[in-house]
């Protein structure tokens, strides 16, 4: 009894007599209402315990030795994709000439029959039947006055229109539609060019470049190194038929640094008034450029942001992707765990006249242009040193939603009884002033 009455004394919860209690009308509804109050609010607290938010952090990029990708669609409608070449360079000193792999080239038709794509079988002006596997074995041609390329099927040989086209190019000359050239007549290449004059074309795929200052560009001709000087033949793209010459005038249908964001994430994130709902809104997409002028110039300048998108409970399935430089081009950057590694950018432009001149037409006559360059079209890349990191987590934890529902049930009681004694003290008010009155 000692023990038990030491722990009486200690009772914070004194108890009533039951015939002590007095219950009202009032009473009970204030205390359904109250318990409305607590499952509304305890509701709440319990999403807002299970809801997902992205945290945004911005640190200094510490990665080193990495790449990305370039995921592009240009389309081009008064140009051929035999007079089209897309080349990559950056300050590494690394070059890509006459880029092919993981690019798609589709010929199209002219804008006045609709600019709809040919059958993929005519992309290439060199077919099958046309190699030289049809030649005698003993056949090895020559390479008129170049050296023969090291990308040759025959050795010392040029047994192709292409390979004689490949080493002129090495060589730095100039090549043309390859005039008394005889694998280029056999191969009827000049007839099949100003067949294609007409045409459009459409530049879609990927690139993997170093993480380094850099540029890619399409422009017209082979393109070769000279000296310390990026070449381009443009012998063909000035020596054309077409009324008016072929142009530059293109459509930037989707322009990207890394992999898309998941389409489930961006639906998350746009729902909500997210710091992460701009994100991969490439402001390149759908721009339109038109000129009739074809010695022209459209000069793209991207700062580019490297960017990170790291889901709920990334940490226990994190696989170290980005050291996976081996990965097929499209799906660098994604990671079996769901996180992303990929690109934000902003973009300046600039377009001019390779003729020169002012801008007194626009009321600026002190604005000169430089004179001369290469027609086509140009993206300089830079690269921040700083990084996004977008971190999906949960605003609070399993005891602070514990916290906040203890919280809901006793400020709501607390308040809710309250009300009632107001009400009760009001009500014998009353009626002692009304037992006066009488």
């Amino acid at each position: 009894m000692a023990g038990k009455s030491r722990f009486t004394r200690l009772d914070a919860f004194t108890k009533t007599v039951e015939d002590a209690r007095i219950r009202t009308t009032s009473g009970g509804i204030v205390t359904i209402v109250s318990l409305i109050v607590v499952l509304f609010l305890a509701w709440g607290e319990w999403a807002d315990y299970r809801r997902v938010v992205i945290h945004p952090e911005l640190i200094v990029d510490k990665g080193r030795g990495e790449r990305m990708e370039i995921h592009l669609n240009i389309t081009f409608p008064r140009v051929p994709c035999e007079l089209l070449t897309l080349d990559v360079m950056d300050v590494s000193g690394e070059q890509q000439h006459g880029v092919q792999h993981g690019v798609r080239k589709t010929r199209l038709r002219p804008r006045s029959e609709g600019g709809f794509p040919i059958d993929t079988k005519a992309l290439s002006l060199h077919a099958a039947d046309e190699s030289a596997t049809h030649l005698d074995p003993s056949y090895c041609g020559g390479c008129y006055g170049a050296t023969p390329p090291s990308s040759a099927s025959k050795a010392g040989c040029c047994q192709t229109c292409e390979e004689v086209r490949e080493a002129y190019a090495e060589a730095s000359w100039a090549f043309g539609k390859g005039e008394g050239v005889e694998q280029c007549e056999r191969e009827h290449y000049a007839e099949k060019l100003e067949e294609q004059r007409q045409e459009g074309c459409r530049i879609d795929g990927n690139l993997r470049v170093n993480k380094v200052i850099g540029n890619f560009h399409i422009a017209p001709g082979r393109s070769f190194s000279n000296g310390n000087m990026h070449v381009h033949d443009l012998k063909n793209y000035w020596d054309t038929p077409v009324a008016g010459g072929h142009s530059f005038t293109h459509v930037i249908h989707h322009l990207r640094f890394g992999p898309q964001l998941p389409a489930a994430v961006s639906k998350k994130t746009s729902a909500k008034l997210s710091p992460w709902t701009n994100h991969h809104l490439n402001p390149l997409d759908e721009t339109h450029q038109e000129t009739d002028d074809p010695n022209y110039n459209y000069m793209y300048f991207v700062k580019i942001v490297p960017t990170s998108y790291l889901p709920l409970g990334w940490e226990t399935r994190f696989n170290h992707f980005r050291d996976d430089h081996g990965a097929d081009l499209g799906s660098f950057g994604q990671g079996a765990d769901g996180s992303v590694e990929t690109h934000q950018y902003s973009v300046t432009s600039h377009k001019r006249s390779l003729s020169g001149g002012d801008d007194a037409a626009e009321g600026h006559q002190e604005r000169l242009h430089s004179k001369g360059g290469i027609p086509g079209v140009f993206f300089s890349y830079d690269i921040s040193p700083m990084k996004v990191i977008n971190r999906e987590e949960r605003p609070k934890t399993f005891l602070g939603f514990m916290a906040g529902l203890c919280a809901i049930v006793g400020g709501t009681l607390t308040v809710a009884a309250a009300v009632d004694r107001a009400m009760f003290e009001g009500t014998i008010r009353l009626k002692k002033m009304r037992s006066k009155d009488l």
